[in-house]
């Protein structure tokens, strides 16, 4: 049995100033999403310029910060926010959600394509293969301040989290998630791109790659405490979100391949 080290969530004090750990993981993601796109931008003929992935950048952090604490609170904190619609801007007390984040960025690239007159689908298959990393630091973020951990479990790297407050040995989902979502998502994406793809084939790769992922990991998570189980009695709101997932990244497969348009 393991214990958890119980991290100081603050990386860096000065005077009143605090820079935390998970804040830290956000910004090594987006670092990590601009090097990636960088060089897919540097490669012959990729048709896209160093200054557009800045742009394409500051959109990515625009959708994933605001889609992600909108999704949080309204997937998973709603009677909150129906007691009080403030909570929405209390960012400092923590809560985002990958899937809010997914939409909010999805809308990001809407804007993103409009403004420099690209395609909405090619563009959101150049970011698909950029997006694991971000979600590798995030999970990490996670298991630094010891949250969203996982279900009890006698496996030998069962893990005590003190934030439970029961002293069982629990997963250590976030690690879990890391993996799977972090750097097999990351690996199966990024190869799968790195031949010409059908428009709409590398975002359906990652759709339905993440989907089966989340939904996996989360029968091992635990639920969240004001939501517990949803349908059937079994189903948590993760793999309710991951469902519609599964089925887009089946669709935009379909739909890539019946009538390829190679970019």
């Amino acid at each position: 049995m393991l214990v958890h080290p119980d991290f100081d969530p603050v990386a860096l004090a000065l005077g009143p100033l605090q820079i935390r750990w998970y804040g830290l993981m956000y910004l090594l993601g987006f670092a990590a999403g601009w090097a990636l796109g960088r060089y897919r931008a540097s490669r012959p003929r990729s048709g896209w310029s160093a200054a557009q992935v800045d742009d394409l950048v500051f959109y990515i952090a625009l959708g994933v910060i605001l889609g992600g604490r909108i999704g949080y609170v309204l997937f998973y904190g709603w009677d909150s926010f129906l007691q009080n619609p403030l909570i929405l801007l209390r960012i400092w007390e923590g809560g985002m959600s990958f899937h809010g984040g997914f939409l909010g960025v999805l809308a990001a690239m809407a804007m993103f394509a409009r403004k420099h007159g690209r395609g909405f689908w090619p563009t959101v298959d150049f970011i698909a293969p950029l997006i694991a990393p971000g979600i590798l630091f995030g999970r990490i973020g996670n298991f630094i301040n010891g949250e969203l951990w996982g279900r009890v479990t006698d496996l030998p790297w069962g893990m005590v989290f003190r934030h439970a407050g029961d002293g069982l040995p629990r997963h250590p989902s976030q690690l879990y998630e890391a993996a799977l979502e972090g750097v097999a998502l990351f690996v199966i994406v990024w190869l799968f791109s790195a031949k010409p793809r059908p428009t709409m084939a590398v975002s359906g790769a990652f759709a339905l790659t993440y989907g089966i992922f989340r939904f996996l990991v989360e029968f091992v998570r635990q639920p969240d405490l004001q939501l517990g189980y949803l349908a059937w009695g079994w189903l948590t709101m993760g793999q309710v979100l991951s469902l519609p997932l599964i089925g887009v990244g089946l669709v935009l497969l379909n739909l890539a391949y019946r009538r390829p348009s190679t970019k």
